[in-house]
């Protein structure tokens, strides 16, 4: 009889959020990604219910990249008695550790702050997980070079891809008795600001393949004369642009574009300034792996002096009572937390606000309500009016679209035994499946939450 795989799809199937995917075999047990659930409340709760699955029996966690979707579980999955190693690159898990921490101290302030204000139903609020418990997660971390195979038994080895999408991130590939699994993570793009092209999979008898973008090509926008327009009316109207944003390389992206364009005399000298105490931290990250982008030490430490860095919330609150136009970039990305609330509680119900939205917003979360265009939003227990203009740049987004996804597969020699379409919302999904039928004539299947393949290798 022929050794089998198991695939549990445990998250990051028919959503965008939630990454977790366990392959299970008689020898050895691979969780690939760890990811919280983001946006719609159904999907939230799933956080709070334990895996279908005995954790104690995962060898090893590989983590694709450091996002919250794809780390964000780790601490819960420790508590549920995982004690194996978890991989990544040296960037992915310093962004881990810092997304691991502000993601527990956000929590922590959120159970107090929602235990004292009596907005909450349970009784009391708790945090998903502490600091302490992201500390613990922390310890377990353990670097792997990107392009060399690692050997995790007699049988399987791992080899990490770099994969653009933020600092770190990797596509990884699992050899399994000579059949090769193939986890796209999130697939960057080519002719980033900041990050080198992706490298592209050869071969995959078994393609995990994320579907983000699978039904849409990246607008053309020009974004810089979009930001360069919106400036300008900010400074006219004398009020606020603010820009949600991810701390992960978006941030910095958005940094190191509006550096440019003043140092090009294209924007005035209006005052920037950059409130994310994670994205002050992945900052560092790039100073550290500088093989990993394509700044040079002089743009980074010039883009890092143009802007002004809120270091404290003392400081948040100076920078709301500063009456002069200003451009302020602040977290988290879909609005669903973050030092952003504080700027949108205080000008979303003014006119002379914009808000401008600069990645994918998914369901359920408050950017994806602003997006649709909703008249007033709850945050901190209450609604608040939206006034403010508000406007969405999708072109800087760090996902492949459809073509770039097309694009990014075009180099696997063989045909696929069976395509997984994973990390998209349903019309990604379906659109994404029907495309990659057509052009490679391959096998797809679209898998749910808490779906399980039995694969022969």
């Amino acid at each position: 009889m022929k050794p089998i795989v198991k695939v549990n799809f445990l998250g990051g199937a028919s959503t965008v959020t939630g990454s977790k995917f366990l392959l299970e075999t008689s020898e050895f047990n691979i969780l690939i990604d760890c990811g919280m659930f983001q946006g719609l409340k159904k999907l939230r709760e799933l956080n709070w219910v334990d895996l279908p699955i005995d954790v104690s029996s995962i060898d090893v966690v590989l983590l694709t990249h450091g996002h919250l979707d794809h780390v964000g579980y780790l601490p819960r999955l420790i508590k549920q008695g995982f004690k194996g190693k978890i991989y990544g690159t040296a960037p992915t898990l310093a962004i881990a550790q810092i997304i691991l921490l502000d993601s527990a101290k956000i929590h922590e302030e959120d159970a107090k702050k929602a235990n004292k204000e009596k907005y909450t139903k349970h009784k009391p609020a708790l945090p998903f997980y502490t600091i302490e418990e992201a500390e613990k997660a922390i310890t377990f971390f353990e670097v792997i070079q990107e392009d060399k195979w690692l050997t995790l038994s007699e049988n399987i080895s791992a080899r990490f891809q770099y994969n653009g999408h933020i600092i770190g991130a990797t596509f990884i590939e699992i050899d399994i008795n000579g059949k090769r699994f193939v986890f796209s993570g999130d697939v960057g793009r080519n002719n980033d600001y900041l990050l080198n092209d992706p490298k592209k999979p050869e071969w995959a008898d078994y393609l995990f393949i994320e579907s983000t973008y699978g039904d849409k090509k990246h607008p053309e926008q020009d974004i810089e004369t979009i930001l360069i327009d919106l400036i300008n009316k900010t400074i006219h109207n004398q009020g606020n642009l603010i820009i949600p944003s991810f701390a992960v390389e978006r941030l910095q992206t958005l940094m190191y574009i509006l550096w440019k364009l003043y140092k090009a005399h294209r924007i005035p000298n209006i005052p920037i300034f950059i409130d994310s105490p994670m994205g002050n931290n992945v900052l560092d990250v790039f100073k550290r792996f500088p093989k990993w982008h394509r700044l040079s030490s002089s743009e980074y430490y010039a883009m890092c002096e143009y802007v002004n860095i809120v270091s404290s919330y003392r400081e948040t609150w100076e920078t709301i009572d500063n009456k002069r136009p200003k451009v302020v970039i602040a977290g988290s990305g879909m609005v669903t937390g973050g030092r952003v609330l504080t700027y949108l509680q205080q000008f979303i119900d003014e006119p002379s606000t914009t808000v401008l939205l600069v990645g994918y917003q998914a369901e359920g979360t408050r950017g994806r309500q602003l997006k649709d265009g909703v008249h007033e939003i709850k945050f901190f227990g209450k609604y608040y009016p939206v006034n403010a203009q508000i406007k969405h740049i999708e072109s800087l987004s760090a996902h492949a679209d459809q073509e770039e996804l097309l694009a990014w597969v075009s180099n696997i020699k063989n045909v696929p035994e069976q395509v997984y379409l994973i990390h998209g919302e349903a019309s990604a999904l379906n659109t994404f499946r029907v495309k990659l039928e057509t052009t490679y004539n391959w096998f797809v299947k679209v898998p749910k939450i808490t779906d399980v393949e039995q694969l022969i290798v």
